[in-house]
């Protein structure tokens, strides 16, 4: 059955948490397997709006922490689809810090996690594509492609030779 193509807009999610004793480490900052658990979350929840469907993590893209997000400190991730694909959805993340009292906002980091839709038997089922808007969405949308097939090739389910986007990237310098 073919779904109805939806918007990035959509699908996002803003997950906001309040940093606790708990979640921190002896420096007094946010542990980073804290930090991927939540972000796990809010992207699945993206990933389900925009599919309407129950969905599997199936890949994290690197994780690079910016800033440090303190102790007391709240944190947002934005979430949103960047693109779909037969079963899989790509989704981007953007992680903030806030310190409320002092009343600014900075970035902690940005991210992509891979999911894939399921059927009620537990197998992958289709996705509906994805209608970037933006100048933003566009450019997601577009690097996507390269990094799935860079997910693929790291996970050993391509090999480097098939990787069209990829090979086409680092050949526009040798013309």
């Amino acid at each position: 059955m073919e779904r109805k193509a939806k918007t990035a807009k959509e699908s996002y999610v803003v997950m906001t948490e309040l940093v606790l004793p708990n979640d921190t480490n002896m420096f007094g900052n946010l542990m980073g397997g804290r930090l991927m658990y939540w972000m796990d979350i809010a992207a699945a929840l993206a990933a389900m709006k925009h599919c309407a469907a129950p969905v599997v993590t199936a890949s994290v893209d690197n994780i690079s922490f910016e800033n440090p997000i303190k102790l007391g400190n709240v944190v947002h991730i934005e979430a949103r689809v960047s693109r779909a694909f037969n079963s899989s959805m790509e989704v981007h993340m953007r992680v903030w810090g806030e310190d409320a009292i002092q009343q600014y906002k900075y970035k902690s980091n940005e991210a992509y996690y891979t999911f894939v839709a399921l059927d009620p038997n537990g197998k992958s089922r289709p996705v509906p594509q994805l209608i970037p808007e933006t100048e933003e969405e566009k450019f997601l949308f577009e690097g996507a492609l390269r990094r799935r097939q860079l997910r693929l090739i790291l996970g050993g389910k391509m090999k480097p030779d098939d990787a069209t986007e990829l090979k086409a990237l680092f050949q526009q310098g040798l013309k």
